[in-house]
């Protein structure tokens, strides 16, 4: 259950940018958030899935034993982050959704705060 807290963590504060979001536009948040949120959804099952495998295949190498902490914040908030960003944004793209320049920037600063900034305070607290 322990290691679950992270993901839930992650789904959370992503449905919270979809929902800030929507409400910065002042659209429905309830009746249309499903709709802004699915890529970003997808997008961090990809980060989650990608961070399990690779961060202990690829850094463990480098890094001498390195294994998947989901509440780390190198590597696995990087990655995580990223793919939850690019994922979000190729299928905001394949489905037609917006993709503006403004719009990619600020969801990469409120993302990489959302779901790095939290495994950084956290790595600091403990």
């Amino acid at each position: 259950m322990r290691k679950l807290v992270p993901l839930i963590a992650d789904a959370l504060l992503v449905i919270l940018f979809c929902a800030i979001g929507r409400r910065s536009h002042d659209e429905a948040i309830f009746a249309g958030l499903l709709r802004t949120l699915w890529p970003f959804a997808i997008g961090l099952a990809l980060g989650w899935a990608v961070a399990a495998v690779s961060v202990g295949r690829i850094f463990g190498e480098i890094g001498r034993g390195a294994r998947f902490d989901g509440t780390s914040p190198w590597p696995s908030g990087i990655v995580i982050w990223l793919c939850t960003l690019v994922g979000g944004m190729v299928l905001r793209v394949v489905s037609g959704q917006g993709t503006a320049f403004s719009f990619v920037l600020v969801a990469s600063t409120v993302l990489a705060l959302f779901l790095v900034g939290w495994r950084a305070a956290f790595r600091a607290l403990t």
